[in-house]
């Protein structure tokens, strides 16, 4: 975890934003992310929005996006979907069938490539690709299979086992699904969304950032792809990632900065200071045995509190100390 005594806004040239637990949950906003990255704008930031979830289109996720009163067009969102077909056209020649197990954004992202979406085993496709989509049917999953039996590319858009559910328990998400066809034939697909790199590299292909800062709520997608593709990243503590499950992240998954929601774009963020054993960040200081003392913000205190749990490797002891402070 490193600090920067400007705001994230002004050192980096584009936040590439998670969707779900970031900027809204459900169909809800998450409270002040609009006006905090209206205001990263105003300062230089551009905004870009990259997500797992291959069903939507480009231009549906924009809409949404919008909805929750954050302005987006179709060329700010970049998807698994069309990091999938990336990997399938630089494999098959033009025009090649590819059957698609998935939604409508799937089948967009590969005719707009310059591949043919089909349905069925019966017409010899190079490539099976899956993603997830409501309603997705066992004879769709039945055909992939068939075809990546046959010899058929398996690409898979995401591996997510869950999906979030509004007011619930999460669902299997799609590489719960994946399961069914690599069960079925042995075969693991080729994944292309967070946290592999090829959804990274279709976000910088994109944008053309120089120096992208990765925004997002799950350690294992947005944080580890981050580390993946060698980028900074801000962990924001508004999805599903608390702050007990950042003090036992392992070094894949630590992220660069942590700020409770997306107005940690617009503030500096206090260096961790170690001295005489013990570890200090603004108003903060975590001492042996981790006893902490202090006031301020209490990001603060959790930023000192994981480097003292990363490098002592005592993060049960760090999350009992964290619980006494909240």
């Amino acid at each position: 975890m490193r600090g920067s005594d400007r705001p994230l806004a002004e050192v980096y040239d584009v936040a590439v934003l998670d969707l779900d637990g970031v900027i809204y949950i459900g169909r809800h906003p998450v409270p002040g992310a609009a006006d905090a990255l209206a205001k990263a704008r105003a300062e230089g930031m551009r905004l870009a929005f990259a997500t797992n979830n291959a069903s939507r289109t480009p231009s549906a996720t924009a809409a949404l996006i919008t909805e929750v009163g954050v302005p987006a067009a179709a060329e700010d969102v970049v998807t698994s979907a069309q990091a999938a077909a990336r990997v399938l056209a630089e494999r098959l020649p033009a025009g090649s069938k590819v059957l698609v197990v998935g939604g409508t954004g799937l089948r967009h992202a590969v005719r707009a490539v310059g591949l043919r979406p089909v349905s069925t085993a019966a017409e010899r496709p190079a490539a099976v690709v899956q993603g997830f989509a409501p309603g997705l049917s066992y004879e769709l999953m039945a055909e992939g299979g068939r075809a990546v039996a046959a010899g058929a590319l398996f690409v898979a858009s995401n591996a997510d086992r869950t999906i979030p559910s509004p007011g619930g328990p999460p669902r299997p998400g799609n590489g719960a699904l994946v399961q069914v066809i690599r069960t079925a034939t042995g075969v693991d697909p080729i994944v292309t969304g967070k946290p592999e790199l090829p959804l990274h590299r279709e976000t910088i292909l994109r944008t053309g950032a120089r120096q992208p800062l990765i925004v997002g709520d799950r350690l294992d997608t947005d944080i580890e792809g981050a580390n993946n593709g060698g980028a900074d990243s801000l962990l924001v503590l508004t999805g599903v990632t608390d702050a007990r499950a950042l003090l036992a992240a392992p070094p894949r998954e630590r992220p660069t900065y942590v700020a409770d929601d997306l107005a940690g774009l617009l503030v500096p963020h206090p260096e961790v200071r170690r001295a005489d054993g013990s570890y200090h960040c603004g108003g903060w200081t975590v001492g042996p045995g981790f006893s902490v003392e202090g006031s301020g913000d209490r990001v603060d205190a959790l930023r000192a509190l994981c480097v003292a749990a990363w490098e002592s490797g005592d993060a049960a002891t760090a999350q009992e100390v964290w619980d006494r402070l909240s």
